[in-house]
C-alpha cells in the first residue's frame, strides 16, 4: 500500500465524519473517521430520522441482518424526533457493556467506514482514543468489518491495539487491559471481545489495517515500537499547536499568566531518532502549507497530517450555520485559541475556541448545569470489595466526591461528551428548554483559516485544501 501524503486528521465527536473522510480518499489521500462517541452520533443520526436514507443504507450492508434489525427498531424514528424532544439516552460504556451497546458501537463504526469506503478505491482510516478504552474492542472490529485501511490512535499508550487488530484479523477474539484507578498491585481488569459469540457462528478473517500511533516524543515510539503486543506501522507526531487533546509538556507543569501550559525544548519531537526507527512518520500541528510540507518531506517524513484545515470545510460534520460563522470571522482574524489544561476529563490539555460571549466561553459553560449522561470519558475504579465503578470529574461534583474522587480533581473539567457532540448538531434538550451549549476544539492554525476561502466566500471544500497543499512551495 502506497502512504499517503496527506492524513485528514480524526477529529472531535462527528467532524470527521464519512462525508469528509470520503471526500479526501477520493482525492487520493488519508480520509480519516473520528470514532470518538460515534454509537452516540448513529444513534442520534437514526433518531432524526435518517432523512437521506444513508445509516440504514449502511445497515443494509452490515453482514449479520439480526444486528443491524435491533438497532433500526431501538433507534430509528422514520419522521425524526422533532425539535421539541430530547434524544433517547444510549447506554453508558463499561469494562462489560450490554448487547444492546455492543452491537451499536460495532454498527455505527462499521456503517461510518463502510460509506466513507463505498464506490471507490481510496483509502480510509478510523481513529479512536486511548482514553476512551471501553469503546475500543468493538469499535475496531466494526471498522474492520468496514474494511478499513489505517487505525490511527492517541491520547494515551496504546500498546496493546496492534494485538487486537492481529487477533480481529486472525477471526480470534481479543482482550484489552483496562486502567482502573485505585487496582492493587497484580491485579488486571480485562475487557473481552468475542467476534464468535457477537456472530452467533465463526468468524471469518478479516484484513488487517495499518496501525499508526499519535504520539508527541520519540521516547514513546520507541517504547510503543519495543514493547506493543504486535506491528506498529508508523507514526503521527503530534506538536502541541495541534487541536483537540495534546501531550502535556514533559516536566512540571508550568502556566502562563493566561493559564495554558508551557511547552519548552524537552517537548520538540527529535526527528533524527524517529528516523533512526525505519518506520514512516507524519507531522501534525499548524503543518496546512505547501511549505510546510516541503519542509516535512525534508526532514523525512512520509507527509502531514492536518485537522483544523478540514475541520471548518463544506464536508466536516460541524454544524453549517456555525462553519459559516467561524469561516466569515476568519478574514478579521478575531479568533483566539486557549489550551485550557483544566477542561477535559482525562487531565491532558484540551484546546478550546474562543469565538464570542455565546459560543464556547468559560461563562456560559461553566453556568451549564453539570450532567454525565454520555460517559466515554468516565474513569473506572476499584471500590473497596473489588467491584469497578465509574466517574468523570466532568459529573455533578458531589456524585463524583461520593464515589471517592477529589474535589479538586473537578474545577474546570468541562463535559465534552455533550459540549462536543452539540458542534455537530446533535445538542441534547434538557429540561426548561434548555439546549447543550458547544465546545469547539481547533489547533492554532485556525488564524490562518482565511487562506482557504474565495473571495466573497464564506465556505471552502476539502478538495480546496488539498489543492492548496500539492501548489508549488512560495519561493523566497
Amino acid at each position: 500500500m502506497n502512504q499517503p501524503l496527506i492524513i485528514q486528521g480524526g477529529m472531535g465527536v462527528g467532524v470527521s465524519n464519512w462525508r469528509l473522510a470520503r471526500s479526501v480518499s477520493q482525492l487520493g489521500q488519508l480520509g480519516v473517521v473520528s470514532s470518538a462517541l460515534l454509537a452516540v452520533v448513529f444513534a442520534r443520526r437514526l433518531q432524526a430520522g435518517d432523512l437521506d436514507g444513508r445509516m440504514r443504507h449502511a445497515l443494509d450492508a452490515f453482514p449479520f441482518r439480526n444486528v443491524a434489525e435491533r438497532v433500526i427498531e431501538a433507534y430509528h424514528i422514520p419522521e425524526g424526533k422533532g425539535a421539541a424532544n430530547s434524544f433517547k439516552g444510549c447506554a453508558m460504556p463499561t469494562i462489560r457493556p450490554g448487547a444492546g451497546l455492543v452491537d451499536l458501537m460495532v454498527t455505527a463504526n462499521f456503517a461510518e467506514v463502510f460509506l466513507a469506503k463505498e464506490g471507490h478505491p481510496g483509502i480510509v482510516g478510523i481513529n479512536l482514543l486511548e482514553k476512551i478504552q471501553m469503546a475500543s474492542l468493538p469499535s475496531l472490529y466494526g471498522a474492520m468489518l468496514a474494511g478499513v485501511d489505517y487505525v490511527l490512535m492517541g491520547a494515551g499508550i496504546p500498546r496493546s491495539i496492534p494485538g487486537v487488530l492481529d487477533h480481529y484479523a486472525r477471526g480470534e477474539a481479543a482482550q484489552l487491559r483496562i486502567d482502573v484507578d485505585g487496582a492493587l498491585p497484580g491485579e488486571e481488569f480485562l475487557s473481552t471481545f468475542d467476534p464468535s459469540v457477537f456472530a452467533g457462528q465463526p468468524a471469518a478473517p478479516l484484513k488487517r489495517p495499518q496501525f499508526l500511533a499519535i504520539v508527541s516524543s520519540s521516547t514513546l515510539a520507541t517504547s510503543l515500537v519495543r514493547k506493543s503486543n504486535g506491528k506498529v506501522d508508523g507514526f503521527v507526531i503530534e506538536g502541541d499547536t495541534a487541536g483537540g487533546h495534546n501531550a502535556p509538556p514533559r516536566g512540571p507543569l508550568t502556566l502562563t499568566e493566561a493559564g495554558e501550559p508551557i511547552y519548552g525544548a524537552r517537548d520538540i519531537p527529535d526527528l533524527s531518532a524517529f528516523r533512526s526507527l525505519g518506520l514512516p512518520f507524519w507531522l501534525a500541528g499548524s503543518k496546512a502549507s505547501p511549505e510546510r510540507l516541503a519542509e516535512a518531506r525534508a526532514a523525512g517524513a512520509a507527509g502531514i497530517q492536518l485537522g483544523t484545515a478540514f475541520a471548518f470545510c463544506d464536508e466536516s460534520g460541524i454544524e453549517p450555520e456555525l462553519k459559516r460563522k467561524i469561516c466569515s470571522q476568519a478574514r478579521t482574524g478575531s479568533h483566539s485559541v486557549f489550551t485550557d489544561p483544566l477542561a477535559s476529563p482525562t487531565g491532558f490539555p484540551f484546546k478550546v475556541l474562543q469565538i464570542d460571549a455565546s459560543l464556547s466561553s468559560e461563562s456560559v459553560y461553566t453556568a451549564r448545569e453539570r450532567v454525565c449522561d454520555l460517559g466515554y470519558l468516565r474513569q473506572a475504579y476499584r471500590k473497596p470489595d473489588g467491584k469497578l465503578g465509574y466517574r468523570c470529574a466532568a459529573e455533578p461534583v458531589d456524585d463524583f466526591v461520593a464515589k471517592g474522587g477529589a474535589h479538586a480533581d473537578t474545577v474546570g473539567r468541562k463535559c465534552l461528551c455533550n459540549g462536543l457532540a452539540a458542534t455537530v448538531g446533535q445538542a441534547q434538550l434538557r429540561s426548561e428548554g434548555r439546549v447543550e451549549p458547544t465546545i469547539i476544539t481547533t489547533g492554532n492554525d485556525i488564524a490562518r483559516l482565511a487562506r482557504f476561502l474565495p473571495p466573497d466566500s464564506d465556505h471552502y471544500s476539502a478538495a480546496s485544501v488539498i489543492e492548496y497543499l500539492l501548489s508549488s512551495p512560495a519561493t523566497a
